[in-house]
């Protein structure tokens, strides 16, 4: 990765002499990495003193060309890395534009520490008209209800401690982003002698609590007595060890597993106990696995209620027991509804659901198989054709014929994805979706992923859908400009797809045209040059593949240059339609 040194400062060596520096001292001894920010003057301070103090070293800044792209990145890097990453947005206006990446941030439970600026609290010293605006009462108030916690500290000494206390917070499960708001007037306060820095380096606290007995000896029993157990694992952890216990504890009980493609990957899909493809929308296949089991234990699953009672059982009475470990009800709050609805459970284990496992698997219970005779789906075809048009299918078997042999992180696909054209093996092979479900936050978590993913061996690789790319693009120069080796490939086909198919709905509901369909959908007339677009973000990016045929050498091409290092874009012009994955 680029470094970007400053003149005649060595770190670890200059005088804490302003309010900045203490800060910047902090945040070093937080074990911070980087920093991913836009400028601004409302914390001018502190990029002072993170490269005439610290030497742009733990955090280094990492530059961004917007707030959104700035919090997306530290996003995706705790994708994969677990911790939290920091990330500086410039004022009220910064954080205006970080909000819909701080939401998706919330709604997927990830780590982050977001460190936030205002003009002088203090009206008499603020400068006319620009001070006046870049200030607001109460700053955290835009993103209180999906943040897990946020500070404006009045000095110094306070903001030692909101920074030490946001970190904490924010790595405990559940986690999710803390916002701590920093006075431009703190910051630039000159020190008489430099006030104690929090010692941070000693908490060795546990970041996530296991069950207790009653709850493991009651989940116990209920598999015990089950006949056919299926496990919903949903939002869990990137550890192998824990992916290996998952495996050990459905082979214990014979129990079949039902996964989800807004999660990274938990259990690897050619598992003969994970019959199904997995879906953003919960398939058919798993549907009716949900309604013959006796037993369901839930981990972190997203919308309980919702698959089992809804989607699965239309409304009826479920008969299965139900267990549903999660922390996820800390969180939960009355402005968000992502809490989704009540959980018809039998046993609700507020833990974390790995931890569960571990102590499942650590009882001296005897082994029970389930008695399924569930057989695996028939993956559904996306449309594949004879002729020259590509479809997505096609797109997801080049790219695993190109990433074959070498190890490979698919950090997003797009929603028309199928779930049969995911391979996963390991914890790292699939990482998920955004959370929020919005638009344009791909690039900027694909560039996080692949600064976390760095030296690990594994290609970071991203398919993106053209709305999205086009929504967040300039991210992607921050991959550039930082030399960070990574593989975008663009399932385009010019329209905003998704919608097109809802119109269409609607339209044969009241008996409309649906040819009409298009029309505020289209993303053509001009056709966005997104290989130019790339090349101007300096990335590599040669013309659009529009044939089946060329697709192959394409990504062949692309593969081998990216592995080499190299920032890679490929424009696959796909057909819009034979999307199994649509439906939301």
């Amino acid at each position: 990765m680029r470094a970007e040194d400053p003149e005649d400062v060595e770190p670890g060596t200059a005088a804490i002499e302003w309010g900045s520096d203490a800060l910047a001292e902090l945040l070093s001894q937080l074990g911070l990495r980087y920093v991913a920010l836009v400028p601004g003057s409302s914390y001018r301070g502190l990029h002072d003193s993170l490269v005439n103090y610290g030497g742009n070293r733990d955090p280094q800044m990492l530059v961004c060309l917007h707030e959104e792209h700035a919090i997306a990145i530290a996003h995706g890097y705790a994708k994969v890395t677990g911790r939290p990453m920091a990330a500086a947005v410039h004022s009220n206006v910064g954080l205006m534009h970080a909000t819909m990446a701080i939401y998706n941030a919330y709604c997927d439970r990830v780590p982050m520490l977001v460190i936030g600026a205002t003009g002088p609290v203090d009206a008499a010293q603020r400068r006319p008209w620009i001070d006046w605006i870049h200030t607001s009462t109460d700053q955290g108030a835009l993103i209180r209800a999906y943040s897990k916690w946020d500070d404006q500290p009045a000095s110094v000494e306070a903001a030692l401690e909101s920074l030490a206390s946001a970190y904490s917070i924010t790595r405990a499960a559940p986690s999710a982003p803390t916002y701590v708001c920093l006075d431009v007037s703190l910051q630039e306060q000159p020190l008489a002698m430099p006030p104690e820095i929090p010692d941070v380096r000693r908490d060795a606290s546990p970041r996530s609590h296991g069950p207790d007995q009653k709850a493991v000896s009651t989940t116990l029993e209920y598999l015990g007595e089950a006949r056919r157990p299926l496990f919903l694992l949903g939002r869990l952890g990137r550890d192998e060890e824990d992916w290996n216990r998952r495996v050990a504890l459905a082979e214990r009980y014979g129990a079949l597993v039902v996964s989800d493609l807004k999660n990274g990957a938990v259990f690897p899909t050619g598992h003969p106990l994970h019959p199904n493809p997995p879906g953003i929308f919960l398939p058919a296949a798993s549907a009716e696995l949900i309604r013959s089991a006796d037993l369901i234990l839930s981990l972190d699953w997203i919308d309980l209620a919702g698959t089992i009672a809804t989607a699965a059982h239309g409304g009826q009475p479920v008969p299965a027991r139900i267990v549903s470990c999660t922390t996820d009800s800390a969180l939960r709050n009355g402005w968000s509804k992502d809490s989704f609805g009540r959980e018809p459970v039998d046993l609700s284990v507020p833990a974390d659901p790995d931890l569960l496992v571990r102590a499942l698997l650590e009882s001296d219970a005897p082994a029970k198989p389930g008695e399924w005779s569930a057989q695996a789906a028939s993956p559904a075809s996306s449309g594949s054709s004879s002729g020259p048009d590509i479809f997505m299918s096609d797109l997801a078997g080049a790219l695993r014929d190109a990433l074959a042999g070498a190890p490979a992180s698919l950090i997003r696909i797009p929603l028309g994805w199928d779930g049969a054209d995911l391979e996963a093996s390991h914890p790292l092979d699939y990482l998920g979706q955004d959370g929020g479900a919005g638009i344009g936050s791909g690039p900027g978590m694909a560039v996080g992923a692949a600064l976390a993913l760095e030296g690990s061996g594994r290609l970071p690789v991203a398919v993106l859908g053209d709305g999205d790319f086009l929504m967040g693009g300039t991210a992607i120069w921050t991959a550039a400009h930082y030399r960070l080796p990574l593989l975008i490939l663009v399932a385009n086909n010019s329209f905003y797809y998704n919608d097109v198919v809802h119109q269409e709905r609607i339209a044969q509901r009241r008996q409309r045209p649906t040819r009409n369909a298009w029309i505020g959908q289209a993303i053509s007339d001009p056709d966005p040059d997104l290989p130019a677009l790339a090349r101007s973000l300096g990335w590599q990016a040669a013309d659009s593949v529009r044939e089946r045929s060329a697709l192959p050498a394409a990504l062949a091409a692309a593969v081998a240059a990216a592995r080499s290092g190299q920032c890679v874009l490929v424009d696959v012009r796909v057909r819009p339609d034979g999307y199994a994955a649509l439906g939301g």
